[in-house]
């Protein structure tokens, strides 16, 4: 529920064009939605801005698909990540339009389409092994409606690709870092731009690297300015803290 919807809602009460009934059932699904196995925060994209996302790792097929309904019979956006494709084959029945990114396991649906921003969000990767949270990473980033420029495989390990889009990488409004292994690419990264750097560190590498830990730990002992970091392979959380600031 927005600004707007609320307006709109007042208005039609107003003018006579909703019944004391409609303006009941209306209200009865505020400030959430209880649908049973969820309870839908249909206030959140008035306080936050962005609507409730749905985290589809742990849930059942079923329970996604209720909760994706609740939503979607709003007309609301839905962006549902760690999901698979199963989900998705039930979504596009009942929403055609739905999009499946099978690599970043993400599926959104879209009823109202946002101009993107005149600035960019850089994402860049040390490897083709951090695909996944890329992935993920991008698609959450166009979804709530940022123009994204990914830059991938530029790792450490050969300096060169990264010098190579430099230029377009220090026109970027917010650059995330996306990393596994050591994790040295978010602190070489904050040396080079004057942008704020979001770190991801992935759970890619060998045994030392802990599934993650050993670049996290990296990250969060940077000694380059600017750098923040978000959790192991979370890929949603940077992209969403990245478009607050690049919608400022």
């Amino acid at each position: 529920m927005s600004e707007t919807e609320i307006l709109e809602f007042i208005a039609g009460i107003k003018n006579g064009k909703m019944s004391e009934q409609d303006a009941l059932k209306y209200l009865k699904n505020y400030p959430f939605n209880d649908i049973g196995c969820a309870k839908i925060d249909t206030q959140r994209a008035l306080r936050n801005g962005t609507g409730e996302v749905i985290y589809g790792a742990n849930k059942t097929d079923d329970e996604i698909l209720q909760i994706a309904s609740a939503i979607g019979e709003k007309n609301e956006n839905i962006l549902i990540t760690r999901t698979n494709e199963s989900v998705f084959k039930r979504i596009r029945e009942i929403f055609p339009q739905a999009n499946f990114n099978a690599r970043g396991r993400v599926i959104s649906v879209k009823f109202k389409e946002q101009a993107l921003t005149k600035s960019y969000i850089a994402i860049v990767s040390a490897g083709t092994a951090d695909g996944a949270v890329v992935e993920e990473t991008y698609e959450t980033a166009k979804f709530l409606g940022n123009d994204v420029r990914k830059f991938t495989d530029v790792g450490v390990a050969g300096l060169h690709r990264l010098v190579a889009k430099l230029d377009e990488i220090r026109g970027a409004k917010v650059v995330i870092a996306v990393a596994g292994m050591e994790g040295a690419l978010a602190s070489v990264l904050a040396g080079l731009v004057s942008s704020p750097v979001i770190a991801v560190p992935t759970s890619v590498g060998y045994g030392a690297n802990f599934g993650g830990v050993a670049a996290l730990l990296a990250m969060l002992n940077s000694c380059a300015n600017g750098v923040s970091v978000v959790n192991i392979d979370n890929g949603y959380g940077a992209a969403y803290n990245a478009s607050l600031i690049n919608h400022l």
